[in-house]
């Protein structure tokens, strides 16, 4: 594998962007605790997407330390097959995270549009995330929640993986614990390890979400009917007693493969680049080739669409109490108020979360408190 060679630092890209930069605030998505804008840097004219999330309701919803997490992760990593931080930055509302633009949408967009994708447009998606993934490990990041919602096509079709909310690190012969990912695409060791308080898991469970992922891209459901509501407990009998059912019209490699990456023992896993250049499936595959995207993608999205659901700009335009292209006079306005001790506290707590990410004695070792869950189904 050839590998990228850098000018700088990787931290050094990490910057604060100009105060009077000019921000493009066409909204296009919503989740539970961000929003998202495309931004324009001035200088350069390039385009960006930008994260930003509330303070108060960070720290209401106890998600301030995930955040400083994903942001200390990020810091330290950048590869062709992720969604890569440029930016970061806050004020006294929010925070901000500026990050590459990916306008192709997610593959669960798209599978919601009834996109029927192709085995040669899959087998890219493996390819990739493959790459992506052994780049992850060798950083010691498990990214613990690998799945359609968070592989976004670029305009060309090339995947990248997003969304380090809950990933965690850990160094040589550590072991994650916490209970963290999307139950559908978790894997089995990490149930068991919180029901019988085992040894934890590994870099393994990544591989396992991706088997899912694609075994749902390829066949439109997923290979076992689990929801948000099963409990762990059934989900463990559930993994010992239901055989996956793959289509018969794959083809054997395929199959085998699959099946390598959904062993419930993770010791029998597929869990790295290595392994997988051992399938037969992709014993062709020029790998330097796929690194540098010059292998060409079965699905490209449509430029002239929208790859998002439009309904959540419009909850943007009406329900936004806070919109970001009022901020100057909103800012300009509570600072003439007499509000400085809640502020003070705020500040407080989130230096206090950034100081624990610092601390160089738990910075790669620590398992900080995550959410349980992402809700899906």
């Amino acid at each position: 594998m050839k590998v990228e060679k850098r000018a700088e630092n990787i931290k050094d890209k990490i910057q604060r962007w100009p105060a009077k930069q000019d921000l493009l605030c066409d909204l296009f998505l919503m989740t539970a605790s961000c929003n998202v804008c495309i931004v324009q840097k001035r200088d350069t004219e390039k385009m960006y997407a930008m994260k930003y999330m509330n303070k108060q309701q960070c720290i209401e919803r106890d998600e301030v330390r995930n955040v400083f997490r994903e942001l200390e992760i990020l810091q330290e990593i950048e590869h062709v097959f992720l969604v890569n931080l440029w930016y970061s930055f806050q004020d006294e509302e929010d925070m901000f995270m500026v990050v590459d633009l990916l306008l192709g949408g997610d593959l669960r967009y798209h599978l919601q549009q009834n996109v029927q994708f192709s085995e040669d447009a899959v087998r890219l998606y493996l390819c990739e995330m493959t790459l992506a993934l052994d780049y992850l490990q060798s950083q010691h990041i498990i990214h613990r929640d690998v799945k359609p919602d968070n592989i976004l096509l670029d305009e060309q079709g090339h995947a990248h993986l997003t969304d380090f909310n809950i990933a965690t690190i850990i160094k040589d012969g550590e072991r994650a614990t916490a209970l963290a990912g999307t139950k559908p695409y978790m894997a089995p060791e990490i149930f068991q390890s919180f029901v019988s308080g085992g040894t934890g898991y590994a870099f393994e469970v990544d591989w396992w979400s991706l088997g899912v992922t694609i075994f749902e891209v390829l066949r439109g459901w997923r290979p076992y009917d689990i929801h948000a509501s099963n409990s762990v407990e059934s989900l463990i009998q559930l993994f010992s007693t239901v055989s996956v059912q793959y289509s018969p019209a794959w083809p054997k490699d395929l199959v085998s493969l699959l099946r390598k990456l959904l062993t419930v023992n993770p010791e029998h896993r597929f869990s790295s680049l290595s392994d997988m250049q051992t399938a037969p499936y992709l014993a062709d595959v020029n790998w330097d080739a796929v690194y540098e995207k010059k292998m060409e993608a079965g699905f490209v999205p449509n430029k002239g669409r929208l790859h998002c659901d439009p309904t959540f700009e419009l909850e943007e335009m009406i329900l936004e109490s806070r919109p970001l292209h009022k901020k100057k006079k909103r800012l300009a306005k509570n600072r003439s108020r007499d509000n400085s001790k809640d502020s003070q506290s705020e500040n407080d707590y989130l230096q206090e979360c950034l100081e624990v990410n610092e601390c160089k004695g738990q910075k790669h070792s620590c398992d900080l408190p995550c959410l349980p869950f992402k809700q899906s189904d």
